[in-house]
């Protein structure tokens, strides 16, 4: 087994997950005798499959859920000392997932004959070349272009892990590729860039951009992303965006209206306080106050992000002052526990967005007098990207705008369940939603450059 950091669990507590996978006798009571033995370490059952079912053996995989390596360690020893049963192998489920890759190319038509060759080949793919050099508009109607979207990273901010190098980050990269075409059936290519210079950077988007429809940028280190993303929106005509500040943006935002309806009934009547202003928080500010029309009071420990907008700069407070005049705080300072329980003013609404660890626990914040909590892994971007980007692919629009951020916003707000904070990530009706929602505004917004008729947004869509 590869050594991992455990994840945090719905109580905030960490657990360290294996799936066992084991042979016993077939009698009756033999299962019973091995779930008591995890149970009477502690230990807690996840998914319980049959592999095989033999008359005197079954062989079975059983998920085990830990607090940590050590306590995993004697749960195997509990059940090791099982007369009837014998532990074949220890899986890492994680690992499994994730041999290969996660994603292919395919081919589109069936390649069978000679005549199929020289179709898609020479000669017969000459006329299309052609057609392409006359009209460079061809193009998307004849290539992937218009279905495709360039996933770039250099690797220097991913998830929790910080500077991990864009090779290492290809993992979470064919993650979202993968997401991106089961909710849209389009594609996403994951480009390592292998430079921090975000000079460098930035020329090698714009090289290979030509290929693409979009571009999506991820997991790159603040400043740095902020001048990347400004530079391609300013010299590319095709959608820019960097999810993790105008994805995180979004979701974060549809969070707080529904956390802030189920509390304080609208948002126009609350105050809201922004803590970190790297690269999520200070997309998250500046997109609150873009759809209230009033100001986010901000702090971060770095003057330099402070003062890199004149918003920020105007609304400047700190962590005290914020917890104190504040009713809905969001934090995305990458701190682990940096909010004190004694900071917390009751009926106030946090959302503590820092992962693994957050700033503060939901036991501690309810405690202390929250009326409402949430963590990061609530707050899922793959709620946002998908559809953001389908909908301006859809439209061949120049670009991805407020409007059309905001549009994201409302169709996830509209999707969401009654008592919930966001809808399931896993829906596909979320993200025919937000694809609708963000096409039409594209339109309306006037960076479009291909109207959908009024059947595009009643039919629906088969993804």
């Amino acid at each position: 087994m590869l050594d991992h950091k455990p994840i945090l669990s719905r109580t905030g507590k960490t657990e360290f997950i294996r799936m066992v996978r084991y042979k016993s006798e077939n009698h009756v009571g033999v299962l019973a005798q091995f779930m008591t033995a995890i149970a009477s370490e502690g230990g807690s059952v996840g998914d319980v499959t049959t592999r095989k079912l033999g008359k005197f053996y079954i062989w079975r995989d059983v998920t085990i859920i830990a607090q940590d390596r050590e306590h995993f360690a004697q749960i195997i020893k509990a059940i090791r000392a099982l007369p009837q049963t014998k532990v074949e192998q220890i899986i890492d489920e994680v690992l499994e997932r994730h041999q290969g890759g996660k994603i292919k190319m395919v081919i589109n038509h069936q390649i069978e004959t000679v005549n199929d060759m020289r179709a898609v080949y020479t000669p017969g793919v000459a006329d299309v070349c052609r057609l392409i050099q006359k009209d460079p508009d061809e193009a998307y109607n004849y290539t992937w272009i218009h279905q495709t979207v360039a996933l770039l990273t250099n690797g220097t901010r991913t998830l929790g892990l910080g500077d991990i190098g864009p090779v290492a980050a290809m993992p979470v990269m064919e993650g979202k590729a993968a997401l991106f075409s089961k909710f849209t059936g389009y594609n996403m290519i994951p480009i390592p860039i292998l430079s921090k210079d975000p000079q460098e950077f930035i020329e090698t988007a714009i090289q290979i951009s030509a290929g693409f429809g979009a571009i999506h940028l991820e997991d790159i280190s603040a400043p740095e992303c902020f001048e990347i993303e400004a530079a391609l929106v300013k010299r590319l005509n095709i959608p820019v965006m960097h999810d993790d500040q105008d994805g995180t943006a979004v979701v974060c935002l549809a969070a707080v209206i529904n956390a802030c309806r189920m509390v304080k009934g609208d948002l126009a009547n609350v105050q809201i306080g922004q803590v970190g202003l790297g690269a999520a928080g200070s997309a998250i500010a500046r997109l609150i106050m873009a759809y209230t029309k009033r100001n986010v009071w901000c702090c971060d420990k770095n003057p330099a992000a402070v003062n890199r907008l004149e918003e920020f700069r105007q609304n400047s407070a700190t962590l005290e002052e914020i917890m104190e005049r504040c009713d809905v705080v969001i934090s995305t300072t990458g701190v682990e526990r940096l909010i004190d329980p004694s900071m917390v003013r009751p009926q106030q609404i946090i959302l503590a967005l820092t992962n693994p660890v957050p700033e503060i626990t939901e036991e501690q914040a309810l405690n202390a007098g929250a009326a409402f909590y949430s963590d990061g892994r609530y707050v899922n971007n793959l709620l946002a990207y998908p559809g953001i980007f389908k909908g301006a692919l859809e439209t061949r629009a120049t670009g991805i705008n407020d409007p059309m951020l905001l549009a994201a916003v409302q169709a996830i707000v509209d999707a969401t369940p009654q008592g919930e904070i966001v809808p399931s990530p896993l829906d596909p009706m979320v993200h025919r939603a937000v694809t609708k929602a963000v096409a039409k505004a594209a339109m309306t917004s006037g960076i479009a450059q291909k109207d959908l008729d009024e059947e595009y947004f009643d039919v629906e869509e088969k993804m």
